[in-house]
Protein backbone atom coordinates (compact mmCIF):
# COMPACT_ATOMS: atom_id res chain seq x y z
CA UNK A 1 0.00 0.00 0.00
CA UNK A 2 1.65 3.31 -0.86
CA UNK A 3 2.02 5.82 2.15
CA UNK A 4 0.70 9.32 1.75
CA UNK A 5 1.30 13.07 3.02
CA UNK A 6 -1.83 12.61 4.68
CA UNK A 7 -1.24 9.52 5.88
CA UNK A 8 1.89 10.43 7.93
CA UNK A 9 0.47 13.94 8.98
CA UNK A 10 -2.66 12.66 10.48
CA UNK A 11 -0.65 9.45 12.37
CA UNK A 12 2.09 12.36 13.46
CA UNK A 13 -1.26 14.63 14.68
CA UNK A 14 -2.73 11.58 16.53
CA UNK A 15 0.73 10.38 18.23
CA UNK A 16 2.94 13.27 18.03
CA UNK A 17 5.96 11.32 16.49
CA UNK A 18 8.44 12.76 14.14
CA UNK A 19 7.21 12.82 10.52
CA UNK A 20 10.01 9.69 9.63
CA UNK A 21 9.21 7.64 12.71
CA UNK A 22 5.65 7.78 11.41
CA UNK A 23 6.63 7.19 7.82
CA UNK A 24 8.53 4.25 9.17
CA UNK A 25 5.17 2.97 10.85
CA UNK A 26 3.35 2.82 8.15
CA UNK A 27 5.49 1.18 6.05
CA UNK A 28 5.99 -1.36 8.51
CA UNK A 29 2.11 -1.83 9.19
CA UNK A 30 1.26 -1.65 5.61
CA UNK A 31 -0.89 1.57 6.20
CA UNK A 32 -2.75 0.28 9.11
CA UNK A 33 -3.50 3.57 11.32
CA UNK A 34 -3.99 1.56 14.43
CA UNK A 35 -1.22 -1.07 14.07
CA UNK A 36 1.00 2.01 13.39
CA UNK A 37 0.22 3.99 16.57
CA UNK A 38 0.69 0.21 18.28
CA UNK A 39 4.19 0.35 16.18
CA UNK A 40 4.76 3.94 17.63
CA UNK A 41 3.66 2.77 21.29
CA UNK A 42 5.81 -0.14 21.07
CA UNK A 43 9.16 1.71 20.05
CA UNK A 44 8.48 4.44 23.21
CA UNK A 45 8.03 7.38 20.28
CA UNK A 46 4.19 7.74 20.93
CA UNK A 47 3.88 8.73 24.46
CA UNK A 48 5.08 12.22 23.76
CA UNK A 49 1.41 12.57 22.25
CA UNK A 50 -0.25 12.37 25.88
CA UNK A 51 2.27 14.76 26.95
CA UNK A 52 0.52 17.71 24.93
CA UNK A 53 -1.89 18.64 26.47
CA UNK A 54 -0.08 19.81 29.26
CA UNK A 55 1.32 23.22 30.37
CA UNK A 56 5.12 23.59 29.28
CA UNK A 57 6.08 27.01 31.35
CA UNK A 58 9.19 26.06 33.22
CA UNK A 59 12.59 25.57 30.70
CA UNK A 60 15.77 27.85 30.07
CA UNK A 61 15.94 31.12 28.57
CA UNK A 62 19.48 30.87 26.68
CA UNK A 63 21.93 32.64 25.00
CA UNK A 64 24.77 32.26 22.30
CA UNK A 65 26.72 34.61 20.39
CA UNK A 66 28.62 33.24 17.60
CA UNK A 67 31.26 36.00 17.59
CA UNK A 68 33.56 34.64 15.00
CA UNK A 69 30.10 34.92 12.48
CA UNK A 70 28.85 37.99 14.49
CA UNK A 71 25.73 36.19 15.07
CA UNK A 72 23.78 36.15 18.59
CA UNK A 73 20.70 33.97 19.31
CA UNK A 74 18.18 34.53 22.54
CA UNK A 75 15.97 31.38 22.62
CA UNK A 76 12.94 29.86 25.16
CA UNK A 77 12.82 26.59 25.39
CA UNK A 78 10.04 24.96 27.88
CA UNK A 79 9.63 22.13 29.61
CA UNK A 80 7.38 21.54 32.60
CA UNK A 81 9.32 20.90 36.04
CA UNK A 82 12.30 22.85 37.28
CA UNK A 83 14.01 19.83 37.62
CA UNK A 84 13.62 18.46 34.61
CA UNK A 85 15.24 22.63 33.11
CA UNK A 86 18.52 21.78 35.70
CA UNK A 87 19.30 18.79 34.13
CA UNK A 88 22.61 18.65 31.94
CA UNK A 89 20.81 16.68 28.96
CA UNK A 90 18.24 19.47 29.00
CA UNK A 91 20.53 21.99 28.99
CA UNK A 92 22.80 20.71 26.59
CA UNK A 93 19.50 20.50 24.36
CA UNK A 94 18.48 24.24 24.66
CA UNK A 95 22.30 24.89 23.98
CA UNK A 96 22.35 22.71 20.36
CA UNK A 97 19.00 23.97 19.52
CA UNK A 98 20.77 27.84 19.91
CA UNK A 99 23.55 26.80 18.01
CA UNK A 100 21.43 25.36 15.16
CA UNK A 101 19.63 28.97 15.33
CA UNK A 102 22.89 30.53 14.78
CA UNK A 103 23.77 28.79 11.97
CA UNK A 104 20.69 28.18 10.29
CA UNK A 105 18.68 31.33 10.67
CA UNK A 106 15.14 30.23 10.69
CA UNK A 107 12.50 32.66 10.30
CA UNK A 108 10.11 31.73 12.80
CA UNK A 109 9.36 27.92 14.98
CA UNK A 110 7.57 26.67 12.28
CA UNK A 111 10.54 26.91 9.53
CA UNK A 112 12.84 25.55 12.88
CA UNK A 113 10.50 22.93 13.21
CA UNK A 114 11.23 22.01 9.72
CA UNK A 115 14.93 22.21 9.33
CA UNK A 116 17.14 18.85 9.47
CA UNK A 117 18.94 19.82 12.88
CA UNK A 118 22.45 20.28 12.88
CA UNK A 119 24.62 17.18 12.47
CA UNK A 120 21.67 14.68 12.26
CA UNK A 121 19.90 13.45 9.54
CA UNK A 122 16.62 14.39 11.31
CA UNK A 123 14.13 17.23 11.36
CA UNK A 124 14.56 19.66 14.63
CA UNK A 125 10.82 18.25 15.46
CA UNK A 126 11.85 14.68 15.57
CA UNK A 127 14.68 15.51 17.55
CA UNK A 128 12.43 17.46 19.78
CA UNK A 129 9.91 14.78 20.11
CA UNK A 130 12.53 12.37 20.76
CA UNK A 131 13.74 14.36 24.15
CA UNK A 132 10.31 14.20 24.85
CA UNK A 133 9.84 10.53 24.45
CA UNK A 134 12.91 10.30 26.59
CA UNK A 135 12.99 12.88 29.17
CA UNK A 136 9.09 12.37 29.85
CA UNK A 137 8.17 15.97 29.69
CA UNK A 138 6.71 18.12 26.99
CA UNK A 139 9.35 20.15 25.43
CA UNK A 140 8.45 22.99 23.36
CA UNK A 141 10.50 25.58 21.59
CA UNK A 142 8.41 28.83 22.31
CA UNK A 143 10.35 31.27 20.26
CA UNK A 144 13.64 33.00 19.72
CA UNK A 145 15.57 35.74 18.54
CA UNK A 146 18.44 36.35 15.77
CA UNK A 147 21.10 39.08 15.76
CA UNK A 148 23.35 39.94 12.39
CA UNK A 149 25.59 42.47 14.28
CA UNK A 150 28.31 43.19 12.09
CA UNK A 151 30.61 45.84 13.20
CA UNK A 152 28.26 46.63 16.01
CA UNK A 153 29.01 45.91 19.64
CA UNK A 154 26.58 43.02 21.38
CA UNK A 155 25.83 42.66 24.64
CA UNK A 156 24.00 39.89 26.40
CA UNK A 157 22.72 38.48 29.71
CA UNK A 158 21.48 35.49 31.08
CA UNK A 159 19.61 36.01 34.36
CA UNK A 160 18.67 33.66 36.82
CA UNK A 161 20.36 30.60 36.01
CA UNK A 162 18.00 30.84 32.92
CA UNK A 163 14.74 32.94 33.97
CA UNK A 164 15.11 36.10 31.86
CA UNK A 165 18.04 36.65 28.93
CA UNK A 166 18.33 39.62 26.90
CA UNK A 167 20.39 40.54 23.60
CA UNK A 168 21.43 44.03 23.33
CA UNK A 169 22.88 45.63 20.28
CA UNK A 170 24.93 48.84 20.40
CA UNK A 171 26.42 51.09 17.71
CA UNK A 172 29.76 51.79 19.37
CA UNK A 173 30.41 51.30 22.75
CA UNK A 174 32.35 48.30 24.02
CA UNK A 175 31.74 44.43 25.44
CA UNK A 176 32.22 46.04 29.14
CA UNK A 177 29.11 48.57 28.37
CA UNK A 178 26.90 46.52 26.14
CA UNK A 179 27.13 43.78 29.56
CA UNK A 180 25.60 46.34 31.86
CA UNK A 181 23.03 47.31 29.46
CA UNK A 182 21.77 43.56 28.91
CA UNK A 183 21.92 43.61 32.80
CA UNK A 184 19.78 46.57 33.15
CA UNK A 185 17.30 45.98 30.66
CA UNK A 186 16.77 42.57 32.35
CA UNK A 187 16.27 44.06 35.84
CA UNK A 188 14.37 47.37 34.69
CA UNK A 189 12.03 45.52 31.87
CA UNK A 190 12.00 48.47 29.09
CA UNK A 191 9.32 47.86 26.75
CA UNK A 192 10.62 50.26 24.08
CA UNK A 193 14.11 51.25 22.96
CA UNK A 194 13.16 55.25 23.14
CA UNK A 195 10.29 57.60 22.53
CA UNK A 196 9.89 57.29 18.84
CA UNK A 197 9.07 53.31 19.29
CA UNK A 198 6.31 54.40 21.42
CA UNK A 199 2.82 53.80 19.47
CA UNK A 200 0.75 56.41 19.05
CA UNK A 201 -2.77 54.98 20.79
CA UNK A 202 -0.72 53.81 24.15
CA UNK A 203 0.47 57.37 23.91
CA UNK A 204 -2.99 58.79 23.95
CA UNK A 205 -4.41 56.66 25.96
CA UNK A 206 -1.80 56.93 28.49
CA UNK A 207 -2.89 61.04 28.72
CA UNK A 208 -6.48 60.29 29.08
CA UNK A 209 -6.00 58.38 32.41
CA UNK A 210 -3.25 61.37 33.60
CA UNK A 211 -5.89 64.09 33.25
CA UNK A 212 -8.49 61.83 34.74
CA UNK A 213 -6.75 61.67 37.37
CA UNK A 214 -5.60 65.28 37.67
CA UNK A 215 -9.30 65.95 37.67
CA UNK A 216 -10.02 63.25 40.07
CA UNK A 217 -7.17 64.80 42.24
CA UNK A 218 -9.47 68.40 42.09
CA UNK A 219 -7.01 69.72 40.14
CA UNK A 220 -8.18 73.04 38.31
CA UNK A 221 -8.87 72.37 34.34
CA UNK A 222 -5.91 75.06 33.12
CA UNK A 223 -3.37 73.37 34.95
CA UNK A 224 -4.26 69.81 34.30
CA UNK A 225 -2.48 69.88 30.68
CA UNK A 226 0.92 71.18 31.95
CA UNK A 227 0.43 68.14 34.47
CA UNK A 228 0.22 65.44 31.99
CA UNK A 229 3.07 66.88 30.04
CA UNK A 230 4.90 66.39 33.32
CA UNK A 231 3.27 63.14 34.24
CA UNK A 232 4.14 61.91 30.67
CA UNK A 233 7.91 62.28 31.30
CA UNK A 234 7.87 59.95 33.70
CA UNK A 235 5.83 57.44 31.95
CA UNK A 236 8.86 57.39 29.15
CA UNK A 237 11.45 56.71 32.40
CA UNK A 238 9.64 54.07 32.71
CA UNK A 239 8.91 52.22 29.07
CA UNK A 240 12.06 53.44 27.59
CA UNK A 241 14.77 52.07 27.70
CA UNK A 242 17.59 55.47 26.52
CA UNK A 243 15.09 57.29 29.27
CA UNK A 244 15.72 54.91 32.44
CA UNK A 245 18.18 55.58 35.43
CA UNK A 246 20.87 53.29 35.33
CA UNK A 247 20.63 50.49 37.81
CA UNK A 248 23.96 50.72 39.01
CA UNK A 249 24.16 54.55 38.94
CA UNK A 250 20.20 55.97 39.56
CA UNK A 251 22.27 59.29 39.06
CA UNK A 252 22.26 59.20 35.25
CA UNK A 253 20.56 57.87 32.67
CA UNK A 254 20.73 54.96 29.96
CA UNK A 255 21.38 57.32 27.05
CA UNK A 256 23.59 59.56 29.30
CA UNK A 257 25.54 56.30 29.98
CA UNK A 258 25.54 55.63 26.28
CA UNK A 259 27.35 59.05 25.49
CA UNK A 260 30.30 58.85 28.21
CA UNK A 261 30.98 55.59 26.00
CA UNK A 262 30.23 56.84 22.35
CA UNK A 263 27.15 54.47 22.04
CA UNK A 264 24.01 54.55 20.90
CA UNK A 265 21.53 51.43 20.93
CA UNK A 266 19.97 49.94 18.39
CA UNK A 267 17.82 47.29 19.35
CA UNK A 268 16.98 44.45 22.10
CA UNK A 269 15.14 41.62 23.10
CA UNK A 270 14.14 40.04 26.47
CA UNK A 271 12.67 37.31 27.17
CA UNK A 272 11.29 36.10 30.61
CA UNK A 273 10.89 32.23 31.44
CA UNK A 274 6.89 31.16 30.75
CA UNK A 275 6.04 35.34 30.47
CA UNK A 276 2.55 35.02 29.02
CA UNK A 277 1.66 31.18 29.55
CA UNK A 278 -1.06 30.27 32.13
CA UNK A 279 0.03 27.55 34.51
CA UNK A 280 -2.13 25.22 35.67
CA UNK A 281 -3.23 25.13 39.12
CA UNK A 282 -3.71 22.03 41.18
CA UNK A 283 -6.36 21.80 43.15
CA UNK A 284 -5.26 18.42 45.06
CA UNK A 285 -8.50 18.66 47.62
CA UNK A 286 -11.02 19.08 44.80
CA UNK A 287 -8.87 16.08 42.90
CA UNK A 288 -9.22 14.21 45.96
CA UNK A 289 -13.12 14.92 46.17
CA UNK A 290 -13.29 13.35 42.67
CA UNK A 291 -12.19 10.39 43.58
CA UNK A 292 -14.20 10.00 46.39
CA UNK A 293 -17.11 10.55 44.22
Amino acid sequence: MAITASMVKELRERTGAGMMDCKKALTATNGDMDQAIDYLREKGLSKAAKKASRVAAEGLVEAYVDEANKVAVLVEVNCETDFVANTDEYKNLVLSVAKHIAAHKPADVAELNDQTFEGTDKKVSEVITEAIAKIGEKIDVRRFAVYEYGNDTLGHYIHGAGKIGVLVELEGGDAEVAKDVAMHIAAANPSYLDRTQVPASELDHEKEVLAEQAKNEGKPEKIIEKMVMGRIQKFYKEICLVDQEFIKDPDKSISTLLKEHNAKAKRFVRFQLGEGIEKKKEDFAAEVASFVK
